[in-house]
């Protein structure tokens, strides 16, 4: 039908005009009859948020998705255009998408007075008709609704009382389309309040012209809680013209979480051909994401957001490729030293409350890998706490006689795979461990065997430092040792207080 050129052709095709709402609902309910994905790069909301949105279309309202940050509700609306037609007819060259059959403009009014039947239309794409703003504190009535440019005035040699002066803002622009607001709160009040009569009687007003715009558009708004921090609030009488109010979730479970992750995680084609993340530790990143949310130290009301994950995990690769270069290797597996490249992406990512303040928030972060040790470990292993003592066999015993006889390992961050081996090999009974305790053998090992060490630090059985760009695990009393010989050479000295 896109090859009609003038009205007479589209009154001729049995074109009939139909509201946004209405198209988005029809074209909805065709995908729906045809059991089509609507929301195709949008992971776990399938059973909460997405049957919500579907409701809200078919009832033909206005919607606010109401969430914290990075719980995809800009990539919802945005998918949102694909329940729009292909392709849209309007008044060839009307900045309001005019449509041909009603037109609410002057422009489109006078083209059609002047060329009846042969007024000229085309063609416009779905992609055309989404209009997306981010609202700042700076944004004015004029950049939403319109104002009076005295250059258009000039130039067409029109007063000021002509409608024909007017610069249409963004709203009107976004006639017969979809119009999303970013960040709701962060409009001014007296902003908001603009948009009263667009929502409830689709017209507008423009510094005191007699003008009314039937204005035809799908509003959808994104917005943090009304309690986050203090960038403002909806106004309530705002709030109460939008129909369907629909709160977003984090991913509730680490399966889902790991799936967006590796959908949205942007690795290098090379990245992805040479690094290898063995699962445990794919499954640890995501628990990053969870333990932070928990967090006394972080702000739960400002979210953790899934770019934690998703940048987590784009370090991660980064870090065992980067050690891989060093080392001139062709292949490289995702090690759990590699988590302290991990440190950034989790720094940038979470805001703090006084008491996190006051840690530091790279401390925060090594906090946050270390409960994610211990969890894993407990996991996989028996607690170290719970053994029952003369009752069963400790199955760290060989273990801690080896740290105790002196011993002491360094895993280095950048160590090449024979290296990072052979120094877990030298732990005796380490390997026996995992193998006896997991049934697990060959390559796979070496993740459970450094998971082990972790852990054991993580549970005070042996003491792990971490220097420069090296983990060093000795004996934790042998440690103990040291301390006090320090402390009898400085009394031998004669510099005690």
């Amino acid at each position: 039908m896109n090859d009609i050129r003038t009205l007479g052709e589209l009154k001729k095709s049995g074109y009939r005009p139909r509201t946004v709402k209405e198209e988005l609902r029809a074209n909805l309910i065709k995908k729906l009859r045809a059991g089509e994905k609507i929301f195709s790069r949008v992971i776990g909301f399938d059973d909460t948020v997405l049957p919500d949105i579907e409701r809200a279309v078919l009832s033909r309202h206005n919607i606010l998705l109401l969430g914290l940050r990075g719980q995809a509700k800009t990539r919802i609306a945005r998918m949102l255009d694909n329940l729009l037609d292909e392709y849209t007819p309007i008044i060839a060259g009307s900045e309001l998408n005019d449509d041909p059959m009603n037109p609410i403009s002057r422009y489109g009014r006078d083209m059609l007075a002047e060329h009846g039947d042969d007024t000229p239309i085309e063609w416009i794409h779905r992609s055309q008709r989404y209009v997306e703003k981010l609202a700042t504190p700076d944004v004015s009535v004029a950049d939403l609704i319109g104002d009076v440019d005295p250059i258009k005035a000039a130039s067409l040699k029109l007063p000021y009382s002509d409608e024909r002066v007017i610069h249409f803002g963004l709203v009107p622009r976004s006639h017969r389309s979809i119009f999303v607001i970013n960040e709701l709160p962060d409009l001014q009040p007296r902003i908001q309040v603009s948009l009263f009569n667009i929502l409830q009687e689709g017209d507008i007003q423009i510094r005191g012209f007699k003008l009314r715009l039937p204005l035809d558009i799908q509003f959808v708004f994104t917005a943090n809680p009304e309690d986050y921090t203090n960038r403002g609030s909806i106004i309530t009488p705002l709030k109460d013209r939008i129909e369907s109010q629909i709160l977003t979730h984090y991913p509730q479970t680490i399966e889902i979480a790991r799936q967006i992750t590796q959908q949205e995680a942007r690795l290098a084609e090379q990245q992805r051909a040479a690094v290898t993340a063995p699962d445990l530790l794919q499954i640890m990143l995501e628990m990053i994401a969870f333990e932070a949310r928990n967090s006394e130290f972080i702000d739960e009301k400002s979210g953790v957001s899934a770019r934690l994950a998703i940048s987590g995990y784009e370090n991660l690769a980064s870090t065992a490729e980067r050690r891989m270069l060093i080392n001139h290797e062709e292949k490289a597996t995702v090690r759990i030293t590699d988590f302290w490249g991990v440190v950034p992406a989790i720094t940038g990512k979470v805001e703090l409350v006084y008491e996190g303040e006051q840690e530091g928030p790279y401390n925060v972060a090594i906090a946050l890998l270390g409960k994610v040790v211990r969890t894993a470990f407990l996991n996989h292993f028996p607690n170290p706490d719970k053994l029952k003592k003369g009752v069963e066999k400790d199955p760290y015993g060989t273990i801690r006689a080896w740290f105790s006889a002196g011993n002491h390992i360094e895993l280095l961050i950048d160590a090449s795979e024979a290296d990072y081996r052979k120094a877990l090999d030298k732990v005796a009974g380490l390997r026996r461990l995992v193998e006896s305790t997991l049934d697990i053998r060959g390559d796979e090992a070496y993740t459970y065997m450094e998971l082990a060490l972790h852990g054991l630090s993580e549970f005070n059985v042996i003491n792990k430092d971490m220097l420069d760009s090296r983990f060093s695990f000795r004996d934790l009393l042998a440690d103990m040792l040291d301390e006090d010989m320090f402390d009898d050479d400085d009394d031998d000295d004669g510099f005690d207080n």
